[in-house]
């Protein structure tokens, strides 16, 4: 059984930083990819960033510049580092754990972390 367990979360003023961390921990197997998805209500879950163990990472262009995605492999936390934040950042951010194993991928969700930008 795999759990991940978000913090970070909150209100923030347009142009504030906040920072997310997520901490994996049960029977994770070491080859994986971690990243961050954010939902609004009525629209589909969508891709923040995401980042390798290797460190490689890939960011949605809306955040490219302002975001950046970090990960400690020995504690098995990733991180978003989310600055100059607008209110279109508004939404519930989501950690996410998943490695191929074939023929199975194993894919794990956090329980969301709300984030609002607001005057």
């Amino acid at each position: 059984q795999v759990q991940l367990v978000e913090s970070g979360g909150g209100l923030v003023q347009p142009g504030g930083s906040l920072r997310l961390s997520c901490a994996a921990s049960g029977s994770i197997f070491p080859i994986n990819a971690m990243g961050w998805y954010r939902q609004v209500p009525g629209k589909q879950r969508e891709l923040v960033a995401t980042i390798t163990g290797g460190g490689t990472t890939n960011y949605a262009d809306s955040v490219k510049g302002r975001f950046t995605i970090s990960r400690d492999n020995a504690k098995n936390t990733v991180y978003l580092q989310m600055n100059s934040l607008k209110p279109e950042d508004t939404a519930v951010y989501y950690c996410n754990l998943n490695w191929d194993l074939l023929p199975q991928r194993y894919n794990y969700w956090g329980q969301g972390t709300q984030v609002t930008v607001s005057s």
